[in-house]
């Protein structure tokens, strides 16, 4: 069902799309007036759209698919880890998911996932989260370090494992450094070079095959971060003549989407274009594990306007969710798109300036400074986009706010 001629024709945000914008002077995701459902549950609510997923999905597979190499999809499970996302994406049978801890694997397991479909990429893994995962020998397990190599050699000898290396390059949203996972600063994540001749060494000595090669380099990454993350992927690659076995390599996740009006939307088959061009020759199967890009415009939080309050020269609206609920603003300072369910008037010009604050007493939690909005009263409701991933999944319950809803819009 395609909403654009419905959207106002003065509106003209740049979020804006078939599936989302306005209808009536009321926001709709999928079909669904927002505000409407966020009147039926108390307190914060998160909406998903399944036949968004489902979509971006479908984008991912197709770039893939023009590589010219057989090809995987994992979905990042951190990213969203709500039940009725994940038995959605096993029902497609389109993709596997990519798994952090022994819960994660007991929960893909239970919403449809065969082992052979879960990849772990996982640090600072424990003896005990290695006794869950070893029982179910068709997981893929990323040994992230040496020790972990090791620790597997002693209790599954013989067993065929992945590696994951940094490539010392990496790249993340804006080239963010808290985005980036690997590059010229030492990061926890991934074998490095100078390790490597012990990395294979300790391999071999319990009788190990390496059948997957796996580096993961930045999260967030778009169009103009593309130069960078193909020289992670040489570099990655590099690994690989030492690693007759492989059958599988995985470039990792952290494709990007807009934040904001400035970005432009990750370029699909320029991004497939790197890869048809870094694996051209070589016999293996294209993994990757995208998170963000499967879920995250696919999702928004709403929250309820609590006070409206004028600061010295500065006008708060107090929303009844806070950091807490959706962290990465706070934590990576990644833009905020809080927007109006119901807007009094689509003239931006007439639009004044706030703060948007949440309800956690910490002075970290603003959700927005100097943002235009539209005049907005108590009991009004905002929902902030790009919250479908590492929204609900990365919340707290500080200050004992973690109280939400969920919801899932049927494809």
């Amino acid at each position: 069902m395609s909403l654009a001629p419905a959207v106002r024709a003065d509106a003209g945000f740049w979020w804006t799309r078939d599936d989302l914008g306005f209808i009536d002077g009321r926001l709709h995701l999928a079909g669904q007036d927002v505000g409407a459902l966020a009147e039926t549950v108390e307190g914060p609510l998160y909406v998903y759209s399944a036949a968004r997923i489902a979509a971006n999905l479908g984008r991912v597979r197709e770039a893939l698919g023009r590589t010219g190499r057989p090809s995987r999809v994992y979905y990042a499970m951190k990213a969203n880890r709500f039940e009725p996302v994940l038995r959605h994406l096993a029902r497609t049978g389109q993709c596997g998911v990519d798994i952090c801890s022994p819960n994660e694997l007991d929960r893909a397991l239970a919403c449809g996932f065969a082992a052979a479909d879960i990849s772990f990429t996982g640090t600072g893994v424990a003896n005990r989260d290695l006794d869950r995962l070893l029982a179910h020998p068709d997981l893929t397990l990323n040994c992230d370090s040496i020790g972990m190599i090791r620790r597997i050699g002693e209790r599954a000898p013989g067993r065929a494992i992945g590696v994951r290396v940094n490539p010392e390059r990496g790249t993340g949203y804006a080239g963010a450094e808290k985005l980036t996972y690997a590059g010229d600063v030492a990061t926890k994540f991934g074998i490095y070079r100078e390790q490597w001749p012990q990395a294979l060494a300790t391999a071999r000595a319990h009788g190990l095959t390496i059948t997957s090669l796996h580096f993961h380099v930045g999260c967030g990454y778009l169009t103009r971060e593309l130069d960078a993350w193909e020289a992670a992927v040489d570099a990655g690659l590099a690994f690989l003549d030492d690693l007759p076995d492989v059958a599988t390599v995985n470039v990792g996740g952290g494709l990007g989407l807009p934040h904001g009006e400035a970005d432009a939307a990750l370029d699909l088959d320029r991004w497939a274009a790197v890869l048809a061009r870094r694996f051209a020759g070589r016999e293996v199967t294209i993994a990757c594990e995208p998170g963000d890009y499967i879920v995250k415009d696919a999702g928004v939080l709403v929250l309820g306007v609590t006070d409206v309050e004028r600061k010295r020269d500065v006008t708060f609206v107090h929303v009844d969710g806070g950091f807490n609920l959706a962290p990465e603003p706070a934590y990576y300072d990644l833009p905020c798109e809080p927007v109006a369910c119901a807007p009094r008037g689509f003239d931006t010009a007439a639009w004044s300036p706030v703060t948007l604050a949440g309800n956690i007493n910490e002075a970290l939690d603003i959700w927005a400074h100097g943002k235009p909005m539209p005049e907005l009263r108590e009991g009004d409701r905002i929902a902030f986009l790009n919250a479908g991933g590492y929204g609900a999944s990365m919340s707290s319950n500080h200050c004992m706010r973690g109280d939400f809803t969920e919801i899932l819009l049927p494809a």
